[in-house]
């Protein structure tokens, strides 16, 4: 239980960064979606944007994270050498890949679709680059356990991004496209700054242990690649398979505003994932390692379930952040809230095949997710628009979940509670479909039901996982 108290204290404080973080970070939809109208196809842009944004972090990146935890908890392994071997590669090809955008920024931008904007792919082009070598010096303050260094860092970046798109598109009622990038390369700019006091080439660079990293995260590279496609394909080629190129934006706009509103399940799976990662690769040689990861597995699913009927039973609310022209894309954020605890789940399943080596096997389930993902677009999107970009993820997540499941048993077998978590998510099922179907118009009345609902829920977990009597304070309180 220490080892998971030492987890979820460390959760707690990357969620400041992570889910704090992406809460303020929401400012932006409602202020985007505000200055640009879903009509004009400005989110859309912005969407598509970002799409191509996250797949290229991936690659620049090519699982130089992960590769650096396990390299630096090797006993063998010198870990400033580690750390300034790995801050030379990735700092060498974020510099190269800059350089050639800017050099071929017009023949991109074209290819893209965006020849009357290049410097929309220009800025991100410099954004993608300082971010993904910011990537490693991040870790390495995970690494050293400096949780607090990490959260200002990350919270000083969204803090003054929220203000300057406020500035801009609030204050003085702008709406072009143009500074939502170019805010965004400011404050990474600013960041990478003050990211200098936490690069240290002292190490210098080690050839023979690059080879060895580079042969441990090829593979996680192509995982990376295959899992960031299951989250961004479907934006990313919606403008061209949608038979309407100019209803696309304006659609690709309402997908993307409205799959926003279930990001809180990302905001989870990601502060968990910053905790989680250093702390299983520390874990891996105890001998009670694998009982944790399962008790980890357990409250994972648990609290994503929670979040998960938070946000549908409150979604009459939380749709205000979106301009009415957003609302109907609604029906997406169950779908697409599943879908990212799918993801979450085979996250969390992931570590059987990185503690043992065998980083391929992510890659092929992960490649399996992203065929699947990809097909129900290009076959369904031009009959139902967005809704099969929903359903595509959710069946995509779904395929590489149960593939890492089934076979990491056989691998790595790990004896997680399935009965346990089977009650648990019957519970959330039914609990969801009792509030779709309650008869009352009134909202408040609607929203006191709900909230009864919820609550029966926390309630069954407070009795079966967190009794009260075993909380030290309350424990204390009941004996006198």
């Amino acid at each position: 239980m220490a080892g998971l108290k030492s987890l979820a204290k460390d959760t707690a404080i990357y969620g400041l960064s992570s889910i704090v973080g992406r809460f303020l970070n929401y400012l932006l939809v409602p202020i985007y979606a505000a200055a640009m109208s879903a009509a004009s196809g400005g989110y859309g842009v912005v969407t598509e944007v970002y799409a191509w944004t996250a797949l290229l972090m991936v690659i620049l990146t090519y699982g130089m994270e992960t590769t650096f935890f396990r390299f630096v908890n090797k006993e063998t392994e010198n870990s400033e050498r580690v750390y300034s071997t790995v801050l030379f590669m990735v700092g060498s090809t974020s510099l190269v890949f800059a350089a050639l955008c800017m050099l071929f920024l017009h023949p991109v931008a074209g290819m893209m679709g965006y020849d009357d904007h290049p410097w929309y792919i220009g800025m991100m082009a410099l954004v993608i680059a300082m971010d993904a070598f910011q990537c490693i010096p991040f870790a390495y303050l995970r690494y050293k356990k400096r949780p607090i260094r990490f959260a200002a860092l990350k919270l000083l970046f969204i803090l003054l991004n929220i203000t300057l798109n406020l500035v801009y598109y609030v204050v003085m009622k702008g709406s072009d496209v143009f500074y939502a990038f170019f805010f965004n390369l400011i404050c990474t700019s600013v960041i990478m700054v003050l990211m200098v006091p936490c690069l240290k080439f002292n190490g210098g660079f080690d050839k023979p242990l690059a080879k060895r990293m580079l042969i441990y995260s090829y593979p996680i590279l192509i995982l990376g690649v295959a899992g960031i496609l299951n989250q961004v394909a479907d934006k990313i080629i919606f403008r061209h398979i949608y038979p309407d190129k100019v209803e696309a934006k304006t659609q690709l706009a309402i997908y993307g505003a409205c799959s926003k509103i279930a990001m809180i399940m990302a905001m989870l799976t990601q502060a968990f994932r910053y905790a989680y990662e250093p702390f299983v690769f520390g874990k891996s040689r105890d001998k009670d390692s694998k009982i944790i990861y399962a008790q980890a597995m357990k409250y994972f699913i648990i609290f994503t379930l929670l979040a998960f009927l938070a946000v549908m039973f409150y979604l009459d609310v939380l749709k205000y952040i979106l301009a009415p022209d957003y609302w109907i894309g609604l029906r997406v954020v169950p779908i697409v809230m599943a879908a990212e605890i799918f993801m979450g789940i085979f996250f969390n399943l992931s570590f059987w095949y990185k503690l043992i080596d065998e980083t391929k096997w992510g890659a092929y389930f992960s490649f399996a997710g992203c065929i699947v993902l990809i097909l129900i677009n290009v076959i369904f999107v031009p009959l139902y628009s967005y809704m099969a970009c929903a359903w595509a993820g959710f069946a995509g997540y779904a395929v590489a979940m149960l593939l890492s499941y089934f076979v990491g048993q056989k691998k790595y077998p790990i004896h997680y509670d399935l009965k346990a978590i089977g009650k648990y998510v019957a519970l959330a099922l039914v609990l969801f479909g009792i509030s779709e179907y309650l008869p009352f118009q009134n909202i408040f009345l609607l929203l006191s039901v709900r909230t009864v609902l919820l609550m029966l829920f926390v309630a069954y977990i407070i009795k079966v996982d967190f009794p009260l009597h075993q909380i030290p304070v309350i424990n204390r309180f009941i004996k006198k």
